[in-house]
């Protein structure tokens, strides 16, 4: 088994079912830090624990998941976030994109093996830019 790179996930769907089998098939992709939040409001709370990659429900009750999105960019800007969607809306998925979601995806299916392809293509970025910046840290932390 391949040494995978340690990611934070944060899954932010209301419907438990959904959650519980995003969660499983992280767990067997062999990903351990993911937690789950039912609300928009809840995970916006929690920016703080630093997630690497949030799973967010577009349609939410308590707070749409395009205000959740801009809340997340404002915080940090280099959380990935995935949309997740039933709706297969070109207008939702230009607006989810535009806002700054990485990706989108529609529930169905193929949605898992969407997900495992999303990820494999973020730390295939997070590498590349880690090796073109090796020393970029390094040199920023030497200024103060």
């Amino acid at each position: 088994m391949e040494n995978l790179p340690q990611i934070k996930f944060f899954i932010v769907e209301e419907d438990i079912f959904c959650a519980n089998v995003y969660n499983q098939y992280l767990l067997n992709m062999n990903y351990n830090d993911i937690t789950h939040y039912a609300n928009g409001t809840d995970c916006i709370n929690n920016l703080h624990q630093n997630p690497d990659i949030i799973f967010l429900y577009h349609h939410m009750e308590d707070i749409n998941g395009f205000e959740v999105l801009k809340k997340i960019k404002q915080y940090n800007s280099n959380i990935y976030v995935i949309m997740i969607s039933r709706q297969e809306n070109t207008k939702t998925v230009v607006n989810a994109l535009r806002l700054g979601a990485f990706d989108y995806i529609i529930k169905g299916n193929d949605s898992y093996e969407k997900i495992e392809l999303i990820i494999n293509k973020i730390i295939a970025i997070k590498e590349q830019l880690k090796a073109s910046h090796p020393g970029f840290i390094k040199r920023l932390l030497s200024i103060f």
